[in-house]
């Protein structure tokens, strides 16, 4: 998962680059093709783009919170399949088309904690890369590089992008735009909590019980 506000870009010459970028997604949340631009956002950001979806999906539903739900659907339906196109990239393109984007995003470290985490903890693992603060398209062609088994792959990636999208639409639905800067600065903490609570529930069913 990325920051809602900051580019996971670190190179000094991108940064006119990226706020372009944000401005540009950000100005999808006034036109009537708002809805279709946040799936195509999400698809391409699990394996390329960018900037997250969060953005786009932060100002459509303050626009009209009542609907925050159904922006969170389409945000991760869009997010899903984009994380499947990376994972081919990852595994049938890697030299070609995987390895520059990896390059750009300074991931090879990053790849290398997922496929340690993959190896030492399985599903659980590869649940924990898939919802912690890191690039998405990073994980998504780790993923098929490593060969990670596909079905644990998607598995994890509904869990990790239906929490992550959902709760920022929860907390806009219960809160309204005041909220915005608390998602801003707190997400990826409470993203964290997330999936330490998750991990302690595990082991409370498998050894305590």
């Amino acid at each position: 998962m990325e920051n809602t506000s900051d580019s996971t870009v670190t190179h000094s010459s991108k940064p006119n680059i990226i706020r372009r970028l944000y401005d540009w997604v950000l100005s999808w949340a006034d036109s009537r093709y708002g809805v279709t631009a946040l799936f195509f956002l999400s698809f391409a950001e699990s394996s390329f783009f960018p900037i997250p979806p969060d953005v786009l999906l932060i100002a459509l539903a303050i626009s009209i919170p009542t609907k925050s739900f159904r922006f969170a659907l389409i945000c991760t339906l869009g997010s899903i399949l984009g994380g499947i196109l990376g994972y081919s990239i990852g595994i049938l393109g890697y030299e070609s088309i995987g390895k520059p984007i990896i390059d750009l995003y300074n991931g090879h470290a990053i790849m290398d904690g997922i496929k340690a985490q993959y190896d030492t903890y399985g599903f659980w693992g590869v649940l924990v890369a898939a919802v912690t603060p890191i690039p998405y398209k990073v994980f998504t062609i780790s993923a098929g590089f490593f060969e990670f088994d596909f079905f644990q792959f998607i598995f994890a990636s509904i869990i990790g992008r239906t929490f992550r999208f959902f709760a920022v639409a929860a907390l806009i639905w219960k809160f309204g735009a005041p909220i915005k800067s608390f998602i801003d600065k707190y997400f990826n903490l409470l993203a964290t909590l997330f999936v330490f609570l998750l991990l302690l529930g595990f082991f409370v069913i498998k050894f305590a019980l």
